[in-house]
């Protein structure tokens, strides 16, 4: 896992070169942001539970079948799989928000998960469904617009910070795909 420093150091490193130009400040500019990053994180952490709740009752409210007789959804114990999947993949999401880099992300949440899914025979559609609604919670909390759920935010804009998680899940339902 490369965190932002890191990334910046290797890049360099390989070009036997020092730290410098737009390199610099991009680093810079996360520092800057540091605590409207850590707010952001504190954010999808504090509610997570929620978020997931909501995304896999959303889902199964689009579509009934889960929840019925043979459905991926049927026994506590699938629908305990399908919350503890959510938690884990939003968990990942929040390590690379955290570190400002997708790479934990893709080692060790995506990495052979759409074979997984495939080998279990858990429905790909309904799980990306899940996604996408995760995603618009995480970016409703970082933009602090998630409704009954105000909090206190670091001053500035968060724009690029939710920009930054929504294309965390997009990675997540595109590697389901």
């Amino acid at each position: 896992m490369l965190d932002a420093f890191s990334r910046v150091v290797v890049n360099s490193d390989s070009k036997t070169a020092y730290v410098s130009g737009s390199d610099l400040q991009a680093l810079k500019t996360f520092i800057n942001d540091g605590n409207k990053r850590l707010d952001a994180v504190n954010y999808i952490v504090s509610n997570s539970s929620c978020i997931v709740s909501d995304a896999i009752s959303g889902m199964i409210c689009e579509n009934p079948g889960l929840i019925t007789s043979g459905g991926n959804c049927y026994t506590n114990r699938r629908m305990a799989a399908c919350l503890r999947d959510g938690e884990i993949i939003l968990r990942y999401v929040s390590y690379a928000l955290l570190a400002g880099d997708a790479s934990v992300l893709e080692d060790r949440c995506l990495n052979g998960l759409k074979e997984t899914y495939i080998a279990l025979g858990v429905p790909t559609n309904s799980t990306v469904r899940a996604v996408s609604i995760m995603k618009a919670a995480t970016v409703a909390f970082i933009n602090n617009n998630a409704s009954q759920r105000k909090v206190q935010v670091a001053e500035g804009d968060c724009s690029a910070l939710a920009s930054e998680v929504a294309s965390y899940c997009d990675r997540v339902a595109a590697s389901i795909c």
